[in-house]
């Protein structure tokens, strides 16, 4: 099965926005195969308008001199990506990338270039032409590139089985669709699950943006995607996690193998060097809000994409990202779920514990955050992730798996059936534990 457990990998938005060369996913690619390949994170993602020979930062450029072939498909512009000259694509760089054990991922935009269809050009391998495949009247809100394909059309699914082929040609084990989702086009939904059975090789089809995503929507998700986004872009704005928690709690458990819901990239580490939001920084997320972040997404099961520019990343992003239970957990917890959200009597904030277990061993996983401005302690009874009755029938052993230390063990106060854990919560934070049998 494709995308059995969530993909783990990296993507250029967060730190190069629209401009990302050849050489700097390289750097990151290389960076990634030596420090973090052994956890797990195997895919390299190069973002929006790579065909673009003079993209900027902060935005698109209207009219951009695309780099087209012949029928009208985006290609990589041969200054940002030499290795694309006289019409390789991607080729190289995707053999680059898989040498290294890696796999390689591409953005693509729903529908055709604006620019092919104003040339009329030929949809390779038909008497049709670009016009024929083209719906202008389903434009790209907020990109000039694109207008949509006609998929009542032959040409447009044609059109769409010779990019998907060319993707195939070059090695592409990933592909990211954008504006497809918001709203939902279910016509290029179908489009890109049948471009994709029909070019012979298995890719992730990884859908964007999430804004308003219902969870009604999720068998045909499923049916036709590997993972798909549930909001709209994510920043490094507390405001931005916090309101991950409610989307996450009704999205995780819809989670299964093969379909994905996507919380979005992690905005961490260097970000923002040339991106379309704010300036080069590494990210303004605190330590603990950071490990609020990294905890909720495994705990929820999203899959992990990170944003920030590896090589020039702090070290402590790295540590975060290497920590031995972000991808022991990611691939082998199950039933991840929000069972307790409590506003604070006496402060602003909410308690809010998520709790999973592994389906490799007893072990259960808890998760106990806190909102608030101020640090907070918290008596978190064991029933929560475990139920009264395994709580009740025997002991169990705490390790913190930030730290990877045992913590005190469980305790039953005067008057408590069930044994609670004390744990101190940072602001913004979050205490993750695994819980062993004794």
């Amino acid at each position: 099965m494709l995308a059995a457990t969530p993909p783990m990998g990296w993507n250029s938005w967060d730190c190069y926005g629209t401009t990302v060369t050849e050489a700097e996913v390289l750097a990151n690619a290389r960076f990634m195969a030596e420090h973090l390949l052994p956890h797990g994170w195997d895919t390299v993602v190069v973002d929006i308008d790579w065909s673009d020979p003079a993209p900027r930062t902060h935005g698109y450029n209207d009219d951009a001199p695309l780099v087209l072939d012949a029928s009208g498909r985006p290609q990589p512009a041969p200054d940002r990506f030499p290795s694309a000259a006289d019409g390789h694509g991607f080729t190289a760089l995707a053999a680059q990338v898989h040498a290294l054990g890696l796999r390689f991922g591409v953005h693509v935009l729903r529908g055709i270039p604006r620019r092919a269809v104003a040339a009329d050009l030929p949809v390779e391998g038909t008497a049709w032409t670009a016009r024929d495949a083209a719906d202008p009247t389903s434009p790209c809100a907020w990109n000039p590139h694109n207008v949509g394909l006609d998929h009542d059309h032959p040409a447009g699914q044609a059109y769409l089985d010779g990019l998907v082929a060319m993707l195939a040609g070059w090695g592409v084990d990933y592909v990211k669709v954008d504006d497809i989702l918001a709203p939902l086009h279910v016509d290029a939904l179908v489009g890109w699950s049948t471009a994709i059975a029909r070019s012979g090789r298995p890719m992730v089809l990884s859908l964007s943006p999430g804004t308003h995503v219902s969870t009604h929507e999720v068998g045909l998700l499923r049916e036709h995607a590997t993972m798909w986004r549930v909001c709209d872009d994510l920043w490094d704005r507390w405001e931005d996690v916090h309101a991950s928690f409610a989307r996450l709690a009704r999205w995780a458990p819809l989670q299964r193998p093969g379909g994905w819901a996507d919380a979005d990239m992690l905005p961490l580490g260097r970000i923002g060097i040339r991106a379309e939001r704010g300036e080069d920084r590494h990210s303004r997320l605190t330590p603990d809000e950071q490990r609020t972040l990294l905890t909720l997404w495994v705990m929820a099961r999203s899959p992990l994409m990170m944003g920030g520019d590896l090589p020039t990343s702090n070290p402590a992003t790295i540590a975060l990202l290497t920590t031995p239970a972000v991808g022991h957990v990611l691939r082998t917890g199950t039933d991840g779920r929000e069972v307790l959200r409590e506003p604070a009597p006496d402060a602003d904030g909410e308690l809010v514990v998520w709790s999973a277990r592994s389906d490799v061993d007893a072990t259960r996983y808890l998760a106990v955050f806190w909102t608030g401005e101020e640090p907070r302690s918290a008596q978190v009874a064991l029933a929560l992730p475990l139920g009264s009755v395994d709580a009740a029938a025997g002991t169990w052993r705490a390790r913190d798996l930030w730290t990877g230390q045992p913590l005190d063990p469980p305790r039953t106060p005067p008057g408590r059936p069930t044994p609670v854990l004390d744990l101190d919560v940072p602001a913004h934070g979050v205490r993750w534990v695994a819980l062993t049998p004794a």
